[in-house]
């Protein structure tokens, strides 16, 4: 039987159809938690999504998906409305911010970053965390012991060609985590960032150069290999498991050592 098998419990994963998030919403699946999937995908993989989607019901969980953009607040509240009916007026044990949307250019280039995308690579892969969960807070629809979770990653703190505004993002993001977890405590809520070594997702692909990143991870990771998306996931798991009750504003690690060197 899956840890979650009978309770009725269910999560939100914002970022859910792909890499590290259909990793993480395959591993609670398994496990037996219910879920509620925000993604944006072209209408040309619909039936490619939702034949994933399917892969989780199988294991005999509801699953609910909106193809939306997550950063649009009137396309978000009037998913809120919706979510006490979707899930029987019951509550929400994990909201997972796994968001892949940023601009990835040099920043002293005639086509480089503009103060635009910035901004919007900063709302998406930051600030956004901050308007799910307070919108989620004042519906009342967090359960008691729930869990904030959000994928950071070494750019938070590492300068890295081509990565200016998702650092800027991912900086942003680890400290209004860090707020959540010491501002919420009060309403039983933990907040934390899982900080994923280099992975091959489609996101990455999408890093200039990517192939050149690749191998320079994989030399410096003990064990001369990326990240899988699974290994995430199960740190996803783990996070949302009562023995992780006081883990609180913490950054972790997942990346097999590759930050050692």
């Amino acid at each position: 039987m899956g840890y979650f098998d009978d309770k009725n419990q269910w999560g939100i994963i914002i970022g859910g159809s792909s890499g590290l998030g259909f990793a993480s919403a395959y591993k609670l699946a398994s496990e037996g938690m219910n879920l509620i999937i925000v993604h944006r995908d072209k209408r040309s993989d619909r039936d490619t999504i939702e034949a994933k989607f399917e892969e989780l019901r199988a294991f005999g969980v509801k699953v609910e998906s909106f193809n939306m953009d997550a950063v649009n607040g009137d396309k978000m509240n009037e998913l809120i409305e919706q979510i006490p009916t979707l899930i029987h007026h019951g509550k929400i044990k994990v909201l997972l911010h796994s968001i892949a949307k940023g601009n990835l250019k040099r920043i002293m280039k005639d086509d480089g970053l503009s103060l635009q995308d910035f901004n919007l690579t900063i709302q998406s892969m930051g600030t956004s965390i901050y308007a799910w969960v307070k919108a989620l807070l004042e519906a009342d629809l967090f359960q008691k012991d729930s869990r904030v979770l959000a994928f950071t990653s070494e750019g938070s703190y590492k300068s890295q060609m081509y990565y200016a505004a998702v650092s800027a993002a991912k900086a942003a993001l680890e400290s209004i985590v860090r707020s959540i977890a010491l501002e919420l405590a009060p309403f039983e809520i933990k907040a934390n960032c899982i900080q994923a070594g280099t992975t091959e997702t489609a996101a990455l692909m999408r890093i200039p150069n990517s192939d050149e990143l690749i191998e320079y991870s994989k030399m410096r990771n003990p064990y001369q290999r990326l990240t899988a998306p699974e290994d995430v996931g199960n740190v996803v798991f783990l996070m949302t498991m009562n023995e992780s009750s006081w883990i609180n504003g913490s950054i972790i690690r997942v990346d097999g050592g590759e930050h050692l060197r």
